[in-house]
């Protein structure tokens, strides 16, 4: 199923006495960027947040953010690590008499000190496992969201490739009646200027002309690509880069027949093709 590559999700949880809310956003870009944004007592969960990602989101620039919130009926207990305690007690006693007006420190200043106190281990192995369940489920609400979005975005395509194949069966019918309508304008012109041609060399040229504007190959071309797109809109991988490419050779199929077309009416036709790859290709932009 196609995916685009932009798409919202949020999820909360509760750990015991916190509160856990992801936020997921995800944008285009040429590749899969992650920005991650998490709490400092929960920078180790990094690895696991980037692998857990990248199941979801396979290109795209993804920013994902953790708040960490005390919940209302907190009640909270900590664990004294006494070695520490003493270590930084003895430090500033030993600073204290080197300087020369030195304030009192508080149990609170110790208490502050990294390591001092810390949270029982149970509820931090609680609060990692509620952390990444909580993101799998936003990551399952964004490929929701980014699902929604590919499909609405495979039901614009696929339209303007209709369209487009109507163009391309339309120039069809369209050029042979180009080169008949060429055949007599130059017969007319002949005859205007009153000389008697060389009806062998006039022949040979004609069917030169004919040659040097015959655009079937162009056209077979545009057909094999809208086939194609048509394979690649019902595949289950990534095919954003895949369809930009095509875009590109139908564009330039498209301009090919714009400087051979033998008619106004032809001429249109490759206008009318080049507008809707265009669209098809602004919106080609914003998928996986």
């Amino acid at each position: 199923m196609i995916c685009s590559m932009t798409a919202y999700a949020d999820q909360e949880v509760r750990s015991g006495h916190y509160i856990l809310r992801w936020e997921i956003r995800s944008v285009n870009s040429r590749y899969l960027d992650l920005v991650i944004r998490l709490p400092e007592n929960l920078r180790f969960l990094e690895p696991d947040i980037r692998n857990l990602l990248g199941k979801y989101c396979r290109r795209g620039k993804v920013e994902c953010s953790l708040k960490l919130e005390p919940a209302e009926d907190a009640f909270f207990e900590f664990e004294l690590n006494h070695p520490m305690a003493h270590a930084v007690i003895a430090a500033l006693q030993e600073i204290t008499p080197m300087l020369t007006t030195a304030a009192p420190v508080s149990p609170l200043d110790v208490a502050r000190w990294p390591g001092v106190l810390k949270e029982p281990e149970g509820d931090r192995q609680a609060l990692t496992r509620t952390a990444l369940e909580g993101l799998e489920a936003a990551g399952e609400k964004l490929l929701q969201a980014r699902r929604r979005e590919g499909k609405k975005l495979a039901e614009f395509i696929v339209q303007r490739c209709e369209l487009l194949a109507t163009q391309v069966r339309q120039a069809r019918l369209l050029l042979p009646e180009a080169l008949q309508s060429l055949r007599t304008k130059l017969t007319q012109k002949i005859q205007e200027i009153s000389i008697e041609p060389d009806t062998d060399r006039l022949e040979q040229e004609l069917v030169y002309l004919a040659q040097k504007l015959d655009v079937t190959e162009e056209l077979d071309r545009l057909h094999a690509h809208l086939t194609e797109f048509d394979r690649l809109l019902k595949s289950d991988h990534p095919i954003g880069r895949r369809l930009d490419f095509l875009c590109q050779e139908m564009n330039r199929e498209a301009n090919t027949l714009a400087s051979k077309a033998a008619s106004t009416a032809l001429t249109q036709c490759s206008i009318e093709m080049k507008v809707l790859i265009e669209q098809i290709r602004e919106q080609i932009q914003n998928i996986e």
